[in-house]
């Protein structure tokens, strides 16, 4: 199974999970475009990854919550590549500016995660479905718990952008279904190289042991590599009867139960 003459976008590619996709991607066939929104010597880097895997692509700088940047990104990708085969939005944006529990937020703080999720996946699947033909694979990275559960307060906003992204995916799906293009999200436990790596030290060491003793079954944190190879798999030929869906990438971790000790549920 291959991607060969494929042709990608990634957002929020440069580093961590994002670029984990980019680089499956590049293994198997695909040409990339990778979006940045700062970091263009990490874009760069991962551009020189892609080639060295024997694929090519090209940096494309947009910061995705703002419409007129996002639009501008997809110019410059129908330029490059005329047409595109696989959409991924995966740009988290400044999840610190609004990282506030509910009583403490403002509307403003608000609406920058809302941009950077709901409203940039809005954007960037109108655009991209102008691009595709059928075949067309369009791919979001979403975080289920965030909108599922509310015990995590600082990540209210995000969360609640986070539940809106998966109602647009599934209104999406039904939209292109006609057009031949699938629409699906993923959605990682907790990865290495993330946003993860940005909490303190502490808490990523809490956090990691947490897994390792089983409640992610597999024992172990995700890597971009295994959300690379999920992404991959949504954009095979074969994956097209697949669409609407949010699919847990977290090595069972959503499995697993809160009203009971690990101990019980291990039996």
């Amino acid at each position: 199974m291959s991607l060969q003459g494929k042709r990608a976008l990634i957002t929020g590619s440069s580093r961590g999970i994002g670029r984990g996709i980019v680089l499956k991607l590049a293994e198997m066939g695909a040409k990339v475009a990778i979006n940045y929104r700062q970091n263009e010597a990490a874009a760069n880097d991962t551009l020189m990854k892609v080639r060295e895997r024997g694929a090519d692509g090209l940096i494309v700088q947009a910061d995705v919550s703002r419409p007129d940047d996002a639009r501008r990104m997809f110019n410059q990708v129908k330029a490059a590549f005329d047409t595109l085969d696989i959409f991924v939005s995966n740009a988290l944006g400044e999840i610190f500016t609004y990282y506030r529990p509910p009583l403490d937020i403002t509307p403003e703080q608000w609406e920058k995660a809302v941009d950077s999720q709901a409203k940039a996946f809005l954007v960037g699947a109108q655009e991209a479905a102008r691009l595709m033909g059928k075949g067309g694979r369009i791919i979001a990275i979403t975080y289920r718990p965030g909108g599922a559960t509310a015990g995590w307060q600082p990540y209210f906003a995000q969360g609640s952008a986070k539940a809106a992204l998966e109602s647009l995916v599934r209104y999406f799906a039904v939209a292109l279904a006609g057009h031949g293009i699938t629409v699906n999200a993923i959605s990682p436990g907790i990865i290495e190289d993330s946003i993860l790596n940005s909490f303190p030290q502490d808490a990523q060491d809490g956090i990691r042991a947490w897994h390792r003793a089983g409640w992610t079954p597999m024992r172990r944190l995700g890597t971009p590599a295994d959300i690379g190879n999920a992404v991959a798999l949504l954009s095979l030929e074969e994956a097209g009867w697949i669409t609407g869906q949010v699919i847990a990438v977290d090595g069972g971790a959503s499995l697993m139960n809160p009203d009971f000790p690990l101990e019980i549920q291990r039996g």
